[in-house]
């Protein structure tokens, strides 16, 4: 009786200290880092180009939901998500959005792309550069938007070029990718392409020169074939001069409004360049 009641004692207590260690090890644990789910389906599709015409497939109650995005100026649009969270993009505080920003992107090509001196009450201001000398690194969650940054060099002083001093912001919402490729002065490798993945949506400099070339941004463009293409940054050329670039396979539109309302329901058949009021 006495070594039946030693032997459970014995048990208990090995039990105890091999279930201890687990536990604590599993609160202390680094978290899963976040998976991007446009990089996901990019990587899972090696024969494919990097963005599909047609949407795949999310849980339902992400495909129903709407995601608004509006023309403020220059580069700059204000995406609102279903949860309610703002974002301005190539934010300088020349071009106000209708309503106060949660998130921020620059980048910093020129003043009217970035202000060192933001609102103090937007919460998270987003650099499209690093002052370290390293690339910008972005990877966070606000609300129901996940945002990453993928960099790309930009033309400094005398022509040189200025490793990772632009970065390509994207937004990941209501089963959406939503690029905005900031102040692009060259063309991208299939570096980029693989790190930026499915673009759903993908916002364009038609500049013509001040970034890239109509033909070079248009091979970007062509690349990404993301099904809603919103043209920005035109200075100087018509818009005619960037749409020239692209066949029939592209379908083009001018809207009525500075707004269009997006989902993955809603995501155009065809690539469709949509050339929202006041670009």
């Amino acid at each position: 009786m006495m070594l039946r009641y030693a032997i459970y004692t014995f048990a208990a207590i090995v039990l105890l200290h091999t279930l201890w260690p687990m536990k604590a090890h599993a609160q202390s644990a680094t978290p899963v880092p976040r998976v991007s789910q446009c990089q996901a389906i990019a990587g899972a599709l090696p024969s494919a180009t990097f963005a599909s015409f047609t949407p795949p497939i999310f849980p339902a109650q992400a495909a129903g939901e709407e995601v608004s995005i509006t023309y403020v100026g220059h580069s700059t649009f204000l995406i609102e998500t279903p949860g309610g969270i703002a974002i301005a993009t190539d934010y300088s505080g020349w071009y106000k959005p209708p309503r106060l920003p949660t998130v921020v992107t620059m980048n910093k090509a020129h003043s009217s792309h970035f202000t060192l001196t933001p609102d103090p009450a937007i919460k998270h201001v987003l650099h499209g550069w690093s002052d370290d000398g390293k690339p910008a690194d972005h990877d966070l969650v606000v609300g129901d938007v996940s945002i990453r940054n993928v960099t790309t060099d930009i033309r400094s002083g005398y022509g040189a070029m200025e490793p990772n001093g632009n970065s390509i912001f994207i937004f990941e919402v209501a089963g959406l990718c939503i690029g905005h490729l900031g102040h692009l002065h060259h063309e991208l490798d299939d570096s980029h392409y693989a790190e930026i993945g499915r673009l759903d949506v993908v916002m364009v400099p038609v500049d013509g020169g001040l970034t890239m070339g109509a033909e070079s941004m248009s091979r970007v463009v062509s690349r990404l074939r993301s099904a809603l293409i919103l043209p920005m940054h035109r200075r100087g050329p018509p818009i005619d001069n960037f749409l020239s670039m692209f066949d029939e396979k592209f379908d083009r539109s001018f809207a009525e409004s500075d707004n269009v309302i997006v989902s993955l329901r809603s995501l155009p058949g065809k690539p469709l360049i949509y050339i929202l009021k006041g670009v």
